[in-house]
């Protein structure tokens, strides 16, 4: 049997298609299963960075900058200049790393602007009132319909609720930055249980991504490989999808998704990561502010999931 690179950090480039599409290079984090992005404008060299990972020992409540390193490396390696640094929404299972890039490139960081949305409901569920500002931690809250650009290239924020209130995903000619939404389409879709989530809102969200054009290449934020594949996968066309994915191909009916996905969102216990990255990510990755002793601690709530 081959080795299994589900434990090992992969990338792969999936280049441009010609004007008006971005290089992308993809960049697993084996610890969590996340997909981090390099999207680049093949033009200008101008890239923006999204959902990069800040590794967490959880066994020791360690930080190291692994994953951001090995990003910045391949951005130095292909001659591109940061232009922005992008989260789809606040992660339940990895830490951040946007605000230690924006120390590194300068770049400026962004999320969507339903940020202090989700930033509410976990001040009340860490019972931190006056914590979290996402409008003070990021530089942009994109709007539903915002546009902006990296190099020459159009980017489209479109608000992808489901998975969180506020989700975003990034279109950027043809490559979709889905975040969890989907999965492969050997998968299926994601969770919608965490606070704020609705299967409802998954569903039309899921349903406006695949209604791009079917040739839009969609980038996914995870992947745990199957029984029958034990390499990450993360790309698959807007057709691939609508044909193939075991959840939502064409034809599938939205009461039996979503019967479906709650079902399967029952069984599905918390990401380990979930209570300390949230309250680093809705500060756009920055720890707590040291107390007396030069320390950093995290709140952890008892009994209340």
């Amino acid at each position: 049997m081959s080795i299994s690179k589900l434990t090992q950090p992969v990338v792969r480039h999936s280049p441009s298609r010609g004007p008006g599409s971005p290089d992308v290079w993809g960049i697993y984090e084996p610890d969590t299963g996340s997909i981090q992005y390099i999207c680049a404008d093949p033009a200008t060299r101008k890239a923006a960075l999204i959902d990069v990972v800040w590794n967490l020992d959880v066994q020791h409540y360690r930080f190291s900058t692994d994953s951001m390193d090995q990003v910045l490396d391949l951005v130095r390696q292909n001659g591109l200049s940061v232009e922005w640094v992008l989260d789809t929404h606040p992660h339940a299972d990895h830490v951040m790393a946007s605000a230690l890039l924006k120390e590194r490139t300068g770049a400026p960081t962004a999320i969507g602007e339903k940020a202090p949305d989700i930033a509410r409901i976990w001040a009340g569920l860490y019972n931190l009132p006056d914590a979290f500002d996402p409008a003070r931690d990021f530089d942009r809250l994109f709007a539903a319909g915002e546009t902006f650009r990296i190099g020459d290239l159009e980017v489209r924020v479109m608000l992808s609720p489901g998975h969180t209130l506020g989700s975003i995903t990034y279109v950027c000619g043809d490559a979709a930055f889905t975040h969890d939404t989907l999965m492969q389409p050997d998968v299926g879709t994601s969770r919608a249980d965490f606070p704020g989530g609705t299967t409802e809102e998954l569903w039309d969200s899921i349903q406006e991504i695949l209604a791009l054009q079917g040739e839009t290449r969609l980038f996914v934020g995870h992947d745990y490989g199957t029984d029958d594949r034990n390499e990450p996968q993360w790309e698959a066309t807007v057709a691939q999808h609508r044909a193939t994915n075991r959840h939502v191909k064409d034809g599938t009916k939205r009461e039996d998704w979503i019967r479906l996905r709650n079902d399967r969102d029952a069984t599905l216990a918390l990401p380990d990561r979930i209570l300390a990255a949230l309250q680093i990510n809705l500060r756009g990755g920055r720890l707590p502010p040291a107390e007396n002793d030069g320390q950093h601690y995290l709140k952890i709530p008892v009994n209340k999931f």
